[in-house]
């Protein structure tokens, strides 16, 4: 029996426990609420997030400690908002994750640092890189929940790493396969909610599926051309690690950042946007955190950049996909 410490208590973090215990791993499940924690002893279910779920509290076992729930894990799973991660890391010591594999299942990168999510647990904690992995999809937790068909992507530069963690996710509605390319999947996963993000603005101000589809495709060219200066190898951006997730997420119900887009484009702003939502849009901070990154590279990124002059700039969205449109082909 694999030892897992899922650190969140979100809607991803609830389908990953599922999927995991379901599977026969235990799962010490770490959460910030001492409340969220109590009904999960006491129900069975996760109040606030996926709560059809009904968790086994046999191999299920939900904690406020975080030591106690990393202490004795083979495997640390991340599952916390990006803007989290340092807060929630720092407490821990340094040598606390030494022998263990962590796998980041974060769709965002560390605000106010504007590294991935893998590069800072590497540094914070002095791991190699062959201890390291990322979950990609395409994949939304809903649907696990509802045990749907899902397709899942575990990036690392170790093989036997990503062929464990995907083994351990592998059952009868989730494919689970493996890959190197961890920093082109882990950049892909937080470039496509700034696409989703950016779509949700346009449907917000009534534009149509057609316009959502130029959309889309020029932003496959931009991730191209800002993951190749980042880090330059061959890869297929058409496979379902970085498509597969961008489409999902541009299109589906589920997304929360085309959610929030959407809510700009209609007029909400940034703040009355996140309040209503009450989830977090990664996003959100993902644009910022990109556009920095962009200053030295000095890629063409005109989706990146027109949300971030909409999002931190407070640019009209109706000027800023106007000239946005523009740019397209």
């Amino acid at each position: 029996m694999e030892k897992i410490a899922m650190l969140g208590g979100g809607s991803w973090a609830t389908a990953l426990t599922k999927i995991l215990s379901e599977n026969g791993s235990r799962v010490h499940w770490w959460m910030r609420s001492k409340d969220d924690v109590q009904h999960l002893l006491r129900t069975r279910h996760n109040p606030r997030y996926l709560s059809s779920v009904v968790h086994d509290l046999d191999r299920v076992l939900p904690t406020t400690d975080l030591e106690e729930a990393v202490r004795d894990a083979d495997w640390l799973v991340l599952a916390v908002p990006a803007a989290f991660v340092q807060s929630t890391l720092d407490k821990l010591d340094r040598d606390s994750l030494k022998n263990k594999r962590v796998i980041s299942a974060i769709k965002g990168m560390i605000p106010g640092k504007n590294v991935l999510v893998t590069d800072y647990v590497a540094e914070r904690f002095r791991l190699p890189r062959t201890r390291l992995g990322v979950v990609a999809g395409p994949c939304h937790a809903e649907e696990v929940a509802l045990e749907k068909q899902s397709y899942l992507t575990i990036g690392s530069p170790d093989a036997e790493l990503a062929e464990d963690f995907s083994r351990l996710l592998r059952n009868r509605y989730v494919k689970a396969n493996p890959a190197e390319d961890l920093d082109g999947i882990e950049y892909c996963a937080v470039m496509k909610n700034i696409i989703a993000l950016t779509g949700g603005i346009a449907h917000g101000l009534g534009y149509g599926d057609n316009f959502q589809a130029v959309l889309v495709s020029n932003a496959v060219q931009e991730m191209r051309r800002f993951v190749h200066a980042l880090n330059p190898q061959p890869r297929d951006l058409s496979a379902s690690a970085y498509l597969g997730d961008l489409l999902v997420t541009a299109y589906s119900q589920f997304s929360r950042n085309r959610t929030f887009g959407n809510m700009v484009g209609r007029g909400y702003s940034v703040k009355s946007a996140q309040m209503e939502m009450n989830m977090v849009a990664e996003g959100y901070y993902a644009v910022k955190s990109i556009y920095e990154v962009n200053r030295k590279l000095q890629v063409s990124m005109p989706i990146t950049s027109a949300a971030y002059h909409i999002l931190y700039e407070k640019i009209s969205p109706a000027v800023e996909i106007e000239l946005l449109k523009e740019k397209f082909k």
